[in-house]
């Protein structure tokens, strides 16, 4: 017969197990909230980041330095159109965006005020834009897997998308998250393409005008740790590219190479943001470097360089 100091309490056996339980449900729960948050997205680039020089950080945009100065700014009757993009436009010192659930063009003051709104007709789900040379602006329309570029100058009211040039885009891995974003290039005479998810670079040379040249090409993106791809600018002093990514509520900057130099999270608390982003789905820059970006439902961004 075991004696006593041999035999184990039920009681304590019971407080072991349920001690055991609470520490998987603690882990279990915290891989949740960092997978729910993306830590894993930004743990890495954050190191990468500890490693850069003084130098390095002047010759770059470096988003760490960029604090929020328009915040969650509403555009007005715009709550169920869904914003999309965003590009600005050097020549007006304007922006545009465009709505994808109702699809229409809005103009933009630098504050995020409306100037106008323009419809645009036979256009199903448009979800990427960019502005190229002369007025003219590229507009990927998601769902239809076509990019057309337009012509937009102050008497425009209305535009309807038999009236321009439509290039095939092709099939993507996953038709329901095809090509979203856009951006033109002017140092290397390109147009820039992402498709969402699985996140991919594509190229397809331009001078600037509605011919385009060849067909689009497939450009290295192995430096993509994004969940999704949600929009791309060009920043003209560099010449780097930024990628947004709604899903892992990150903006990443890559240099003219594709390699990650820095990073900026649209989580609330950072860069003077008061809540995050809730879905950031456009974004551009301008040439003084200042950022804008559009977040669905109707939500204006600006921020600013501060150090």
């Amino acid at each position: 017969m075991a004696s006593p100091t041999q035999q184990k309490s039920p009681s304590r056996s019971r407080f072991v197990l349920r001690w055991y339980v609470w520490l998987l449900l603690v882990i279990a729960a915290a891989y949740g909230l960092a997978f729910a948050m993306h830590w894993d997205d930004r743990g890495v680039l954050w190191v990468l980041e500890r490693f850069e020089s003084k130098a390095e950080q002047k010759e770059s945009v470096w988003l760490p330095d960029y604090q929020v100065v328009i915040d969650a700014k509403p555009l007005p009757g715009m709550e169920k159109d869904e914003a999309s993009d965003l590009a600005y436009n050097p020549q007006t010192r304007t922006l545009f965006a465009v709505m994808g659930k109702n699809a229409f063009l809005v103009e933009l003051t630098l504050q995020g005020d409306v100037l106008r709104k323009m419809p645009l007709v036979g256009w199903s789900n448009p979800e990427g834009l960019t502005v190229m040379e002369n007025g003219l602006l590229a507009i990927v329309d998601e769902r239809e897997h076509t990019l057309s570029i337009v012509k937009v100058d102050a008497a425009t009211r209305e535009l309807n998308i038999a009236d321009f040039p439509k290039y095939d885009l092709g099939p993507s891995k996953d038709q329901n998250k095809a090509f979203e974003a856009i951006t033109w290039d002017p140092r290397n005479q390109r147009l820039i393409l992402g498709e969402e998810r699985p996140p991919a670079l594509f190229t397809w040379k331009s001078d600037g005008g509605q011919t385009l040249q060849g067909d689009k090409q497939k450009l290295a993106s192995d430096q993509l740790d994004l969940r999704n791809l949600s929009a791309l600018a060009v920043d003209p002093r560099t010449g780097h590219l930024l990628v947004l990514s709604a899903d892992s509520h990150l903006l990443l900057e890559l240099d003219e190479a594709g390699k990650q130099v820095s990073f900026m999270t649209l989580l609330g608390n950072f860069n003077g943001l008061k809540d995050t982003i809730p879905r950031a789905e456009g974004m551009t820059m301008d040439e003084d470097g200042t950022l804008y970006m559009v977040s669905e439902p109707n939500l204006f961004y600006r921020f600013e360089k501060h150090r």
